[in-house]
């Protein structure tokens, strides 16, 4: 893997991890919130395997990526179309995780060069007609959402409390945090390797303060920018039924909106057993779209 500073057009530097075959079909990733653009190694091997190139990045105010305070989700597909034209990337497929799953979206959208987008455990937008929007969601995302609903006076010393007690933890600690948030199928996969890669994230994605945590938040408490039926690719969407982080009940209002979507609401999976389970059948669906 390597690692680059990209500076793109508005000056502002973005931080770009490129992994897996070098003349392989490339595959942006947006990271779940809050995060970083670290991916887990056999995450990368899994993508490798397909013949793909796996190019991921902190988002504006995560990590090495400078912040981009009042960002909107739409704002990120400038962002990446810089990055793919730095990498001379002529056309990509990408894919998000939880609150990476929008701006996937918005890649779909409004990005030329995209040509099919995947999503594991969107969010729909907080003002979805028809949805109980927090319904279903651990207590300490209800308290998160409650403080950003409030805007930044409240959120920051919120999320500043949240990452000083994440930072704190080890990865065998990490479940304990996080306990309002997993079902017993994500407790289960956050163990070993995988809780080391996903505490180095944490601090990956910390590493110079909260800005990027706190404008996510607040970008998802407003209109993302673009319509769900300007998609104009090829959807694909996962979703599961056991999850505490983003229900699914949110999945199944986005299948009902996003055009040309193939949905699998899956009744055994959580908000992170997903990506340990059915990760290589996405990047086969991903890799078939070129």
């Amino acid at each position: 893997m390597s690692e680059l500073d990209v500076t793109l057009r508005d000056g502002r530097t973005l931080h770009v991890y490129d992994s897996g075959d070098p003349d392989g079909r490339v595959v942006v990733e947006h990271h779940g919130t809050p995060g970083s653009g670290l991916v887990y190694p056999p995450d990368l091997e899994l993508g490798r395997e397909r013949g793909l190139r796996i190019v991921s990045y902190d988002r504006a105010g995560y990590g090495g990526s400078t912040p981009n305070p009042g960002r909107s989700v739409v704002d990120v597909v400038p962002d990446i179309d810089d990055v793919v034209e730095a990498l001379k990337v002529e056309r990509y497929v990408t894919l998000g995780g939880s609150g990476g799953c929008p701006h996937s979206f918005a890649c779909g959208a409004r990005s030329e060069r995209c040509i099919a987008a995947a999503a594991i455990a969107s969010p729909t937008p907080y003002e979805a007609e028809g949805l109980d929007w927090l319904a279903g969601q651990g207590e300490q995302n209800q308290a998160e959402w409650a403080a950003a609903v409030e805007g930044p006076d409240a959120l920051e010393p919120f999320l500043e409390g949240e990452a000083a007690e994440f930072g704190a933890a080890t990865p065998e600690q990490i479940k304990e945090v996080m306990a309002s948030l997993l079902p017993p199928v994500d407790a289960a996969v956050l163990t070993g390797a995988r809780a080391e890669h996903a505490k180095r994230n944490f601090d990956r994605a910390m590493a110079h303060g909260i800005a990027g945590w706190r404008d996510d938040d607040l970008a998802f408490m407003h209109p993302w920018g673009f319509e769900l039926d300007e998609i104009r690719v090829p959807t694909l969407l996962w979703q599961g039924v056991q999850d505490k982080m983003v229900p699914a009940d949110h999945g199944r209002w986005l299948a009902e909106r996003i055009p040309r979507v193939e949905a699998h609401i899956s009744e055994e999976d959580g908000h992170l057993s997903i990506s340990v389970g059915r990760l290589g059948e996405i990047y086969d669906w991903l890799a078939g779209k070129f």
